[in-house]
């Protein structure tokens, strides 16, 4: 007797679009900042009624936000003893690969595994 999998449970069709447009509007903010700003709202205004697989996702996006923020606040005081721009780079390089690994997994409809861990 063999054993059958159940088929893996695909988001419904345009479940992550706005998960997507968030990550689009990260994207952006590297050249044009305030498009942070209104991926963060989006991603608030979202997650309350969202299904399960788009709140790993907005969770992880509201979190990539703040988490930016505060470093790059301290990256940009710390300017004055030389480190800051070391800090700055680094937030940078952090940032694109969270935000290139969440545009990933939803572009394949998965979830983010731990949406609340600092790393990636």
């Amino acid at each position: 007797m063999s054993e059958t999998q159940p088929p893996a449970v695909q988001p419904a069709a345009g479940e992550l679009d706005a998960a997507k447009l968030v990550y689009i509007l990260y994207f952006i903010s590297v050249f044009i900042g305030i498009t942070a700003i209104a991926g963060v709202i989006v991603a608030y205004l979202k997650r309350g009624d969202a299904p399960a697989t788009a709140v790993s996702h907005y969770t992880f996006q509201i979190r990539t936000f703040w988490i930016a923020l505060l470093f790059g606040v301290i990256s940009a005081l710390t300017l004055v003893i030389g480190i800051g721009f070391l800090l700055g780079l680094a937030v940078l390089v952090w940032y694109l690969i969270r935000m290139i690994k969440g545009f990933m997994l939803a572009l394949d409809g998965k979830p983010v595994a731990d949406p609340e861990t600092w790393l990636w």
